[in-house]
């Protein structure tokens, strides 16, 4: 495809996602330059990207009540890593099936962060302003300090069983009478990271498990790049039954399913979520931005670090999206490394 015609599908990418504004977040410099200096008939040279310098963080977020201790058994905790595991990058692009290699972002070394005595520090965690994460700066986003959908129900449901056998009871809302099954959550209960979907495919349907068809294989490799797995993670979707036709979840669906991911996300305790997808990121953020927009920044869901990226059945239809989404769950490993060792 050469640069006319690659540009050409970019932005007919951007108008399919209904944004008014180009968000080049799929494409760096050189790839622009390149773009425009084919369209002017000449070559264009690469802009430098501008330093931006480590700005300070607010104390740490306090969070929420627990109601269960933090303190967890070392089994059930992930591993740290002193950096994203960048050695993995090519690898994980060819599974994913990449149009064209990228360069590494990460090969360079980084600067530790260091504190005002000069020994290395731990990267700090606010709600406010922006974040520092082994020397790279990050802007915070959203902060929700109560569920965008309130409720009244759920207090009674006391552990994540529970919290199943409700939804299996649920009739408030239509999708019950379409669905084959209910699809509560899976993975471990005292799980570091949560990942959160929009809602059952087919395949979930059928099988009563979330992300279990070809999203869920690519999800699988998604979190094995940054050294996770399902039996290290928690993984649920904002609605809880197979909207017909997989189509986007409605208000009152989403509304009717929130109080039981509520209960999860209280009961789980994660020390970070990973939202997939634009109907994920705004029903918990309660935002109608495009993911172009939410991406690559740490949002805040009462008190929980919150990263955004595109869901992967988006990227099965779409190899744009596959190297963003590569760079936000990078980010989100070095958001979960930080709050690991504060």
């Amino acid at each position: 495809m050469n640069p006319k015609e690659r540009l050409r599908s970019y932005l007919e990418q951007r108008r399919e996602l209904g944004e008014s504004e180009l968000v080049l977040d799929a494409l760096d410099v050189d790839d622009v330059m390149r773009m425009l200096g084919a369209l002017q008939g000449g070559a264009a040279s690469p802009a430098p990207t501008p330093a931006v310098a480590p700005v300070a963080s607010p104390a740490p977020n306090a969070g929420t009540q627990s109601e269960k201790p933090r303190d967890r058994p070392a089994s059930n905790s992930v591993s740290p890593v002193s950096a994203p595991p960048s050695d993995d990058y090519h690898d994980v692009m060819r599974s994913l099936k990449a149009d064209a290699p990228i360069k590494n972002s990460d090969a360079a070394p980084r600067k530790p962060v260091q504190s005002a005595d000069g020994t290395e520090a731990t990267p700090p965690i606010g709600p406010a302003g922006r974040l520092s994460i082994e020397g790279i700066v990050v802007p915070l986003g959203l902060r929700i300090e109560r569920p965008v959908v309130p409720s009244a129900i759920g207090n009674e449901w006391r552990t994540l069983d529970a919290v199943t056998s409700a939804i299996a009871a649920c009739r408030g809302c239509a999708l019950v009478q379409s669905a084959t099954r209910p699809v509560p959550g899976v993975g471990n209960p005292d799980a570091d990271v949560m990942v959160i979907g929009e809602a059952p495919g087919e395949q979930e349907d059928l099988r009563g498990e979330p992300f279990v068809g070809p999203a869920g294989e690519l999800l699988d490799k998604i979190l094995s790049a940054i050294q996770l797995d399902r039996s290290t993670v928690y993984i649920a979707n904002i609605l809880k039954h197979r909207p017909p036709g997989n189509r986007t979840p409605l208000p009152d669906e989403v509304r009717a399913c929130a109080p039981f991911l509520q209960r999860q996300i209280d009961l789980v305790q994660p020390k970070l979520i990973i939202a997939l997808g634009n109907s994920a990121a705004h029903a918990l953020l309660g935002t109608k931005l495009a993911m172009g927009k939410l991406r690559q920044q740490v949002h805040w869901y009462q008190g929980i670090p919150l990263v955004a990226t595109y869901h992967p059945a988006a990227l099965l239809r779409n190899d744009a999206w596959k190297r963003p989404t590569w760079e936000d769950v990078k980010l989100a490993r070095r958001v979960l490394d930080a709050t690991i060792r504060t």
